[in-house]
């Protein structure tokens, strides 16, 4: 079997939550509950889901921002982070963040030269490599090399969103985490930045790992989606399967949600308003959203069941 490039075994994020000053009565919030996921290399990956699922959780912990409860997470089969931890100057070569905002992810002390040619000093990179390496990834994302004189607030949204996207390309990474890379972005830009990233991945062999609630932008950029509720993994498989036959009642909630006017194109969209139930204790899935009792039975609730090739769902019994 090939190895995949990313890896992420078993991982769980937990925070104390609650309690007294003092630190009594203190409860634990399972943020990331058991998470199991795995990245190709060329591919991208959605995680999807409403705002305190886990899934920014996830990314973060997969950047090192984040310190995991436990778990592991590999790279080619290599343990990165977990019982083995590379170095935060070994990762950064591995995977970089493009955040959200692309307002508050820049420093505005700083021109966008010093803010890329940072990393790559700090990587032994001579200062005549560094001005090399910052002019030609700045024309990668569409701008101009005289740009790099000019400072955060000198840019419109989808410029320093592009800027941020340099930053994260500086290094030559493999893996990019994408965390709602448009969402703060005007609809006018969004398409481009989306087509920006789609022509990088290609022409640089990037992965993706995307985390996004627009389930428009997920269809058009995911080869594969996961599917995000309360820590855990429900649903996992290709786009085009989970948007066709989604299994899962959490997915069918999301889904439905899609701003589609034209229902010819999506005739198998349902477009059901209600939210999805709140697991009552003891489930971490309504135990009435088990609808088909012949797959199931047989399962416990922490088990993904493959119901077609790469298709895999998950519920309670």
């Amino acid at each position: 079997m090939t190895v995949p490039l990313l890896e992420i075994r078993d991982l769980h994020v937990q925070f104390p939550v609650g309690g007294s000053l003092l630190g009594h009565n203190k409860r634990l919030l399972r943020a990331v509950n058991g998470v199991n996921l795995s990245l190709a290399q060329g591919e991208c990956l959605s995680i999807v889901g409403e705002s305190g699922c886990g899934k920014s959780t996830t990314a973060l912990a997969v950047m090192g921002l984040q310190a995991p409860t436990s778990g592991d997470i590999l790279v080619d089969g290599k343990t990165i982070i977990g019982d083995a931890t590379l170095s935060r100057m070994d990762r950064a070569r591995i995977a970089q963040m493009v955040f959200q905002d692309p307002y508050a992810s820049l420093n505005p002390r700083q021109t966008v030269h010093q803010s890329l040619s940072a990393p790559l000093r700090l990587h032994g990179a001579s200062k005549s490599e560094a001005n090399d390496r910052i002019a030609d990834i700045l024309k990668k994302v569409g701008l101009l090399p005289e740009h790099a004189a000019r400072y955060a607030h000198e840019f419109s949204g989808g410029q320093r969103q592009r800027i941020g996207i340099a930053r994260a390309l500086i290094l030559d990474p493999r893996i990019l985490m994408l965390d709602e890379p448009v969402s703060a972005l005007d609809v006018s830009v969004r398409a481009q930045i989306i087509n920006l990233l789609l022509d990088l991945q290609e022409d640089l062999s990037l992965s993706f790992v995307m985390i996004s609630h627009d389930l428009g932008v997920v269809e058009h950029m995911s080869d594969r989606v996961a599917v995000m509720y309360f820590g855990q993994i429900v649903e996992v498989g290709r786009w085009d399967a989970i948007f066709a036959n989604p299994t899962h009642p959490y997915t069918r909630k999301l889904i439905a949600t899609i701003p589609d006017p034209d229902t010819i194109l999506h005739p198998h969209r349902n477009r059901a308003t209600a939210a999805a139930p709140p697991p009552p204790a003891g489930f971490y899935f309504h135990p009435e959203t088990t609808d088909r009792p012949d797959v199931y039975a047989a399962a416990t609730p922490s088990d993904l069941i493959e119901v077609a090739p790469d298709h895999f769902v998950r519920c309670a019994t």
